[in-house]
């Protein structure tokens, strides 16, 4: 992304979407993943990068994500009927689906609205559902769901949390596995999201390995320390585990 009057910390013509740009050292781990992934960094080079990214790669992000596994997972249980969606409503879902019922009975009754709120309404960025399994409705099962963020920023973390604490809280059945999916390159930003008392069961991340090379190159004991407890405690896991742990839980 380029930065045509540059205002970022290191003062680059160019920077990684995925990076803070009042954030020296996010800078520098996202510019290096990158490096990992065999994209030199351009304002090392003075060559321009090949590719322009998208300007709001959340999106894309979501959308790579549902293909990954609805590609994936058929392939490694086909005895299993998946779908996976985005940003479907989870009273698509037979845990959920009672919620359409309150949702009917506070449509009109605004004393009723103000009472019980709406925070019920919740559309996970990815849905892991599957059909044909013994419930007490036609709906699907709702096996997973997936908060895709590119980055990871305190008003993320708590609308992830609020949002999975609701989940908890008005499900009929067995829990869906919550998780977070990122490209966060910070890993005390990853500690804000992987750390907590159980409304986010794990997060992935989209470049694990490039990022523990990153960390460990860029020698801030304050971030290898954060990324040290996360990964050791299994709060933050490699993205590519993601469909084997589906298949396997």
């Amino acid at each position: 992304m380029k930065d045509k009057k540059p205002k970022n910390k290191l003062k680059w013509l160019w920077v990684p979407n995925s990076a803070d740009v009042d954030n020296a050292t996010s800078l520098r781990l996202a510019a290096t993943v990158l490096e990992r992934f065999g994209h030199p960094n351009p304002n090392a080079t003075g060559e321009p990068p090949v590719h322009e990214p998208p300007s709001s790669p959340g999106g894309p992000l979501e959308q790579a994500v549902a293909d990954d596994l609805g590609a994936t997972l058929p392939l490694l249980d086909p005895s299993r009927r998946w779908v996976v969606r985005r940003g479907r409503s989870i009273m698509e879902y037979a845990q959920y689906q009672h919620l359409a019922g309150v949702e009917v009975a506070i449509e009109n009754d605004p004393n009723l609205r103000v009472t019980l709120g709406t925070d019920y309404l919740i559309t996970p960025d990815v849905l892991v559902g599957i059909e044909g399994t013994p419930t007490l409705t036609p709906h699907p099962w709702l096996h997973a769901a997936l908060a895709c963020k590119w980055t990871i920023r305190s008003d993320r973390v708590q609308n992830i949390r609020h949002e999975n604490s609701n989940m908890i809280r008005h499900r009929r059945g067995r829990l869906p596995h919550l998780a977070t999916v990122t490209a966060e390159p910070l890993p005390s930003r990853l500690a804000s999201i992987a750390r907590g008392t159980g409304e986010v069961d794990v997060t992935y991340h989209i470049a694990y390995q490039e990022l523990a090379s990153a960390v460990a190159l860029e020698g801030n004991p304050g971030q290898q320390a954060a990324w040290d407890e996360v990964t050791g405690q299994g709060r933050l896991r490699d993205y590519a585990l993601v469909a084997r742990s589906l298949v396997d839980w």
